[in-house]
């Protein structure tokens, strides 16, 4: 009989991935006879340690899912049968599996030696149990020794090898072991773009190359445990809180094992000066490990009331645990790959990990030599709030791992071929060879309009939405995340594969904690609002966020006019009037990030009020609101309509109204204009005068009807030193989206290539 705790663990995974199971099942038959295999592919699924069989359980319970298209065969073996490292084959019973074969493999000694023996251990018991079997393909993870000797011995026996996790790079004797099984293995399921192109450099067919993600990611991202205090406390106790403990798992390096375990020492007495509640977790099996238990035990780490020493977490445990610590320490690359999808801080220690992608969340450490660098360390990461990492994976991985085994044709030959081509730059994300489109979703949050749109590596808007600004707070951050989550849902329909969000808004913003600290009175109930932790949490993806005129800034160094230019400022004439500055580059941010404020530089002691409370700024005469300001004085004294002009009762005056009578010879809105584009010329001569730019772009709706006056102003005032500076038009016509696009464009193409 079925205990609910199963039923539980079975709906709370195959769930999300029901409707896709459905979707394919009418088109099940044809895929069989098209790739003539008329009978149920054989799966063999090998797991070695408790690590491996958290990214191949998804895949196991996917294929479970589909018995008329699948056999499942599992076989165990290395530390999951070991009494010191958890007896965790039963976690895999618990799941009920049912294990076909059970294989005591692991030679104890926890030296080279003893690896070396093991592996040989393992290619002598494996060819019966492989000849017993006769599985059609045998699915591989990872890079440990115990996976080099499954691999050799289907390979060996002409069995089919399909490898997870190929490509990567980590910094090890793994890095060895993980390309030796690359060149054994037949089909490849990797988890980033930068490990397909690896697999592809290392002369693997591309066309049996998934990119797929990592499995875990499919329940990591899709793990919500409301009762996640229950677990905090029954693995570090009832009085510990949320986000105030770390989470320590550190392996040996077994090509430098003398220098890991000083490391592992000094890690630990950081950890004890830290003085936070601490969960250690026993290392892995390598080499080395057995003096790391004796550290452990030196040091009195079992016995500490500091710390929760344990051999193994559950997988669905151990996801909230890492979720909702405080930080998370050591050389797993758990730390650097799955923890990275919750936002949590990690630091890395030493090599072990040392050519792994990583997010944001992680902060290396290579040279661990001493406490006070690691207590550093801590001090900087703990209790840290990142954006999720998807660099490992959608969460859609198993789906895509299932049509790939079912486009699988068993009547093709078996010897693999080697292709040497150069190296592909857009390299197909699915089975079917779809090219995906990297694209940005960008936020413009505007005093009257929310804007939302997906925008292309290339500058292109592939699709818009536009809603009016809610007043309120909890009205405004429900539809941003409405309107988000929808154009995510949509970029996948158009083929468009989201590498995060940017966001620009009005007012003073701090882009390293994604807050809005003061918005313009155009925004109300906008003060000190951290945008990035909710849409980070809902749709699992890095965010940025940052003033509306530095995003027009560096919309315009990315695809507009100041491309390639090394100095220069971009003036935005809208409703306001804001900036931004890049020097040397860069985008300039200040100390308070209060830089290229440039609508507020005075141009007159006794000029008219501003916004912001003073007297005479640019944006008091220049801005849109200024010039439907004097718009309405005039209307309202029969001095704005001439000839060939009239206004709708129900229709606002506005500055639109002023630029035309000004066209049609109204003397009076053509001073006005004048003095306006004064004003706003010698804004700029402040500014030639200040950063000394070799361009000045102005942008925004007004921006064509001042260029002319601005040029005569620097003319007239400037000198003659600056007076050579290029003033243009911007010619992009959405810059605060593509402003917030290029902040996600640009990180995510200097991250990848």
């Amino acid at each position: 009989m079925e205990t609910r705790a199963h039923l539980h663990r079975e709906q709370s995974y195959a769930g999300p991935h029901e409707l896709y199971f459905k979707k394919l099942s009418s088109t099940k038959k044809q895929a069989m006879e098209k790739n003539g295999n008329n009978r149920k592919l054989r799966v063999c699924v090998a797991t070695c340690n408790r690590a491996d069989y958290s990214k191949l359980a998804p895949i196991m319970f996917g294929i479970k899912t589909e018995p008329e298209f699948f056999e499942l065969d599992v076989v165990v073996l290395g530390s999951h049968l070991i009494d010191d490292y958890g007896n965790t084959y039963r976690m895999i019973e618990q799941d009920d599996f049912d294990i076909n074969t059970r294989l005591h493999t692991i030679v104890r000694g926890e030296d080279e030696a003893a690896m070396v023996e093991s592996v040989g251990l393992a290619l002598v018991k494996l060819p019966d149990v492989l000849n017993r079997l006769k599985p059609d393909i045998m699915i591989v993870h990872g890079d440990r020794f115990d996976a080099l000797a499954l691999a050799t011995s289907a390979a060996l026996m002409n069995i089919r090898i399909l490898h997870i996790e190929g490509g990567e790079v980590s910094g090890t004797i793994d890095d060895s072991i993980r390309h030796a099984i690359t060149k054994l293995a037949h089909y490849h399921v990797c988890c980033t773009r930068s490990a397909e192109q690896h697999l592809i450099s290392m002369c693997e067919d591309h066309d049996r190359i998934l990119l797929a993600g990592c499995p875990s990611y499919d329940k990591l991202l899709s793990a919500k445990n409301k009762d996640y205090m229950s677990i905090i406390r029954m693995w570090l106790g009832d009085d510990v809180k949320c986000k105030d403990y770390i989470v320590a798992l550190q392996h040996p390096v077994t090509t430098d094992i003398k220098h890991s375990i000083k490391m592992f020492e000094l890690t630990l007495d950081a950890l004890i000066s830290f003085n936070k509640r601490t969960l250690v977790l026993f290392p892995n099996i390598d080499a080395g490990s057995k003096e790391m238990v004796r550290v452990m035990r030196k040091k009195g780490i079992e016995h500490h009331p500091n710390f929760r020493a344990v051999k193994h977490v559950p997988f669905d445990q151990f996801i909230q645990l890492v979720a909702h610590a405080g930080c998370m320490i050591g050389n797993s690359s758990c730390g650097v790959r799955e923890v990275g999808a919750f936002g949590t801080p990690v630091i890395n220690l030493g090599t072990r990990q040392i050519g792994r992608e990583t997010g944001e969340n992680v902060l290396h450490v290579r040279d661990a030599d001493t406490q006070d660098k690691i207590l550093q360390a801590l001090h900087l990461q703990f209790g840290k709030q990142y954006p999720c990492s998807k660099i490992y994976g959608d969460g859609n991985a198993v789906p895509r791992i299932l049509k790939f085994l079912k486009s699988i044709d068993l009547q093709e030959p078996l010897q693999k071929k080697f292709c040497f081509p150069p190296v592909k730059e857009n390299i197909s994300q699915d089975i079917d060879h779809i090219l995906e489109t990297l694209s940005a979703l960008a936020v413009d949050l505007g005093g009257t309009n929310l804007r939302v749109a997906i925008v292309s590596m290339k500058g292109e808007i592939v699709k818009k939405y536009t809603q009016f600004n809610p007043k309120t707070y909890e009205e405004r951050i429900s539809l941003i995340l409405q309107m988000c989550v929808e154009a995510a849902a949509e970029a996948v329909k158009l083929n468009c594969r989201i590498l995060g969000v940017g966001i620009s808004t009005g007012g003073r913003v701090n882009p390293q904690e994604g807050v809005v600290l003061h918005s313009t009175k155009l925004i109300q109930e906008w003060n000190s609002v951290d945008l990035r932790t909710p849409l980070s949490d809902t749709l699992h993806l890095p965010v940025w966020v940052d003033n509306d005129g530095n995003c027009a800034a560096m919309a315009e160094r990315k695809f507009g006019q100041g491309k390639g230019q090394e100095n220069f400022v971009t003036l935005i004439t809208g409703t306001g009037i804001g900036g931004g500055i890049i020097h040397q580059h860069e985008l300039i941010h200040g100390s308070s990030f209060c830089a290229a404020e440039l609508g507020h530089l005075v141009v007159s002691l006794d000029g008219p009020d501003c916004s912001c409370g003073s007297h005479g700024c640019i944006e008091a005469y220049a801005s849109g609101m200024a010039l439907q300001r004097e718009a309405k004085k005039l209307h309202d004294e029969d001095l704005l309509l001439v000839e060939g002009m009239s206004v709708p009762k129900d229709e606002a005056v506005g500055a639109l109204h002023l630029i035309q009578a000004a066209k049609l010879g109204n003397v009076k809105a053509q001073s006005i204009l004048r003095t306006a584009g004064t004003a706003l010329g010698l804004g700029v001569v402040n500014i030639l005068h200040t950063m000394n730019p070799s361009l000045v772009i102005l942008s925004g709706v007004l921006a064509s009807h001042y260029i002319h006056i601005v040029k005569d102003v620097i003319r007239q005032q400037a000198l003659s030193s600056v007076q050579d500076v290029d003033v243009v038009v911007s010619d992009l016509v959405d810059p605060a989206l593509l402003g917030a696009a290029s902040m996600v464009l640009d990180y995510t193409t200097r991250r990848i290539h």
